[in-house]
């Protein structure tokens, strides 16, 4: 399996991926709706034999407290329905931080399952003073520092892009 950037030809088909991946088409419009208007993006698929399988976004995303903290946010990552449960959700994660971290991003925040993503070193935003702009249990809003030490003293507020508020 391959993790590469995701290609202005891949639109269609990662389209189609977060599309059957979730139960509505909230999470597709939402990545062609980032894909236009924020950056700087990392987005990767996973690509087998010559077929995407899934794909993950990481956007911008601001803590009101220190607006120019490098922050990315995760969010979607959709693996095709047949190929779930298969490791391929594991390597886009691990591709997309490694990718954040090389970047130079400080940390990345994911509102996800508590089950999943504290294998990839994602603890809960409430331990750093985070909160999410979006009514959450704590538990589902997560944190992974990338350099250690940038979220000292950082607390407050994430805010989403606001194409997140444009599709919901």
């Amino acid at each position: 399996m391959l993790i590469r950037p995701e290609r202005e030809t891949d639109h269609a088909t990662v389209h189609a991926i977060n599309a059957a991946a979730f139960p509505t088409p909230l999470e597709a419009d939402l990545v062609d709706a980032l894909r236009e208007q924020a950056h700087p993006l990392i987005s990767l698929v996973a690509e087998s034999d010559g077929t995407i399988l899934g794909h993950i976004l990481f956007s911008p995303v601001t803590l009101d407290s220190r607006p120019g903290l490098p922050i990315m946010g995760l969010a979607p990552m959709a693996v095709t329905p047949e190929h779930q449960s298969s490791g391929i959700g594991s390597a886009l994660v691990r591709a997309g931080l490694e990718e954040c971290r090389q970047k130079g991003f400080s940390a990345v925040v994911v509102l996800g399952h508590p089950e999943y993503y504290p294998r990839f070193g994602f603890v809960p935003a409430v331990r750093y003073g985070l909160r999410s702009e979006y009514d959450v249990p704590d538990e589902v809003f997560m944190v992974q520092e990338l350099v250690p030490g940038a979220l000292q003293g950082a607390t407050g507020t994430i805010r989403y892009h606001a194409a997140f508020g444009s599709v919901a």
